[in-house]
């Protein structure tokens, strides 16, 4: 899977990921997470990362893998989202914090080209032999 996305259509965009989670044979709990991780960095794109951006989503063996990639200024702390927001924070900052605690891993590069950002979730679930990219 691999679709380019902005503010609008992310409702329809989520139903395709849930619909490719469960051809990969993603067990319903980890497609509830990865649904809420792709949300929140989805959102982060829109809001930091010039409006929208690409979700791809890819099986390797028993993990899936799902990327958001902007066109923003990017991230230019790869920890960031690691330790708690603090208590006090009333608008946002918590987003990568919430993605690190429901993945196995997150990833934070440069999008292609050293522009933007590329943000990979990894989540296990995937049942060998079950669909594919």
């Amino acid at each position: 899977m691999d679709q380019p996305f902005g503010a609008t259509g992310l409702s329809a965009l989520r139903a395709a990921l849930a619909t490719r989670c469960r051809a990969f044979g993603v067990p319903a709990k980890q497609i509830e997470k990865l649904l809420i991780i792709a949300s929140e960095l989805m959102a982060n794109a829109i809001r930091h990362g010039g409006g929208g951006g690409r979700l791809r989503l890819w099986r390797e063996g028993s993990m899936v893998r799902c990327q958001v990639i902007d066109r923003g200024p990017g991230i230019a702390d790869a920890a960031a989202g690691s330790r708690p927001p603090e208590p006090t924070t009333t608008a946002g900052g918590r987003g990568l914090w919430i993605c690190r605690n429901l993945a196995a891993e997150i990833v934070i590069d440069r999008g292609p080209g050293g522009r933007g950002a590329a943000v990979t979730a990894t989540i296990p679930g995937a049942l060998a032999g079950a669909g594919s990219t």
